[in-house]
């Protein structure tokens, strides 16, 4: 089975969600007076560049890491995770979460 051609339209609207998620961790990240290069050690990273991608958009905290960088900044790791989820899959995010927001509300 063949992949569609990808959507223009949505890999935009991805890049700016991953943009907009790195300046969300890049704030957490300033507040705690951390550098790239700190947080990288704290979360058990070789190298800080993987932070600035992932700062830049051009990459994302990886599942599996999501617990040690909430940690790591000082975050509730499910708050974390969940703010990250609506970053990277905004959809699943909306059907996760805003039908609860919903129900609960009626």
């Amino acid at each position: 089975m063949s992949r569609p051609a990808p959507d223009p339209a949505k890999a935009a609207q991805t890049k700016a969600l991953r943009q907009e998620a790195g300046r969300w961790l890049k704030a957490a990240r300033e507040a705690r007076s951390l550098t790239q290069a700190e947080l990288a050690e704290r979360v058990g990273l070789r190298y800080y560049t993987f932070v600035s991608q992932v700062e830049s958009g051009v990459g994302r905290v990886p599942i599996e890491m999501q617990a040690a960088w909430a940690l790591a900044l000082n975050l509730n790791p499910s708050s974390f995770a969940r703010t990250l989820l609506e970053f990277y899959e905004p959809e699943l995010h909306r059907l996760l979460f805003e039908a609860d927001a919903l129900r609960a509300s009626a």
